[in-house]
């Protein structure tokens, strides 16, 4: 049976905002919620960037049985991986087998902040897999040195460690990176119902979960969620690889000036306010192989949103 989730986006609202949400999430019956990891919004309109493990903090304490996500962490250049590692162990320690860990490459936005350039995506995807190793070492509990490519490590020790490795699902939006998921980590990760990541996924043998995010805006009518988007996220109808190489929110505006009405309608984004509209689209994305699949509400509406998925469109499923 597919699973399905709501998207905490921490993009666009506060903490206690995001730790209401996810209480709420799980009244509501959603299977699980997802969480991002960002320093800056995507643009400013957006307006919010809270640190995301201290939320997933307050989460752990406000809910019981709603599986948790954090979709997707980079764990190779903002944050060193011994720090992440920390941090991923101590979130696994508190929601147990409820926990999710997504990792990815990650994108300019984010991680240009602390000076270090940039590389290509063969070189973030090597030091993905560098950061992995040590984060699993350091997830044994067992003190760990490591002198590698990219990172180093020195007579470091986690003392407050899960049982077992924590879940790992690896984000992909192309092939070369879909089978790296299928060799390292437990399910793949997406956006949007993209078949070729999951054909290379399970090509390269992953059978594991695949998840992936759903993009809409609920309202009284498909004009005013447009004109949401369009003030809110526009960002999501930027084409090609520009979401992992522009480097400011300054940047992302200027791109979306780019972006008409036209082409949030045109880009798959439910804006419909008919229930089947949105029961459609997350049966297209079971249909291409996801069997976790959850839905982003764009704009402040969320408690709307929230009620009409629970009495609309989550009793389909």
């Amino acid at each position: 049976m597919p699973q399905l989730g709501y998207t905490l986006s921490s993009e666009e609202f506060g903490p206690t905002e995001l730790v209401d949400i996810a209480r709420r999430a799980e009244k509501a019956g959603f299977d699980f919620v997802s969480i991002s990891d960002h320093f800056h919004p995507w643009v400013s309109a957006q307006g919010e960037s809270p640190f995301v493990w201290s939320t997933l903090g307050a989460i752990a304490t406000v809910t019981d049985e709603i599986e948790v996500g954090v979709g997707v962490t980079c764990p190779t250049t903002r944050i060193h991986p011994v720090n992440v590692a920390h941090a991923v162990a101590t979130i696994d320690e508190m929601l147990g087998d409820r926990f999710t860990f997504g990792v990815g490459t990650g994108e300019n936005l984010n991680e240009h902040v602390t000076g270090e350039r940039w590389p290509e995506h063969a070189v973030r995807l090597a030091k993905l897999d560098e950061a992995m190793d040590v984060m699993r070492k350091l997830w044994t509990g067992g003190t760990t040195s490591h002198h590698g490519t990219h990172y180093t490590v020195e007579n470091a020790r986690l003392y407050t460690v899960p049982d077992d490795q924590p879940t790992v699902i690896g984000s992909a939006f192309g092939s070369q990176t879909a089978r790296w998921v299928a060799d390292n980590a437990d399910g793949l990760w997406c956006s949007g119902p993209k078949s070729e990541p999951v054909e290379a996924y399970e090509d390269a043998g992953g059978d594991g979960p695949k998840y992936t995010q759903l993009h809409g805006c609920y309202a009284d009518s498909e004009d005013e969620a447009i004109d949401t988007i369009y003030e809110q996220w526009p960002n999501g109808s930027i084409p090609g690889e520009l979401g992992q190489e522009l480097s400011t929110p300054a940047h992302f505006e200027q791109a979306a000036q780019l972006v008409e009405r036209e082409d949030i309608a045109e880009s798959g984004t439910t804006t419909e306010p008919d229930p089947q509209a949105h029961i459609d689209s997350i049966e297209a994305a079971i249909d291409t192989g996801y069997d976790h699949v959850y839905y982003h509400q764009i704009g402040p509406e969320q408690a709307t949103a929230l009620e009409f998925y629970e009495e609309e469109v989550l009793p389909s499923f």
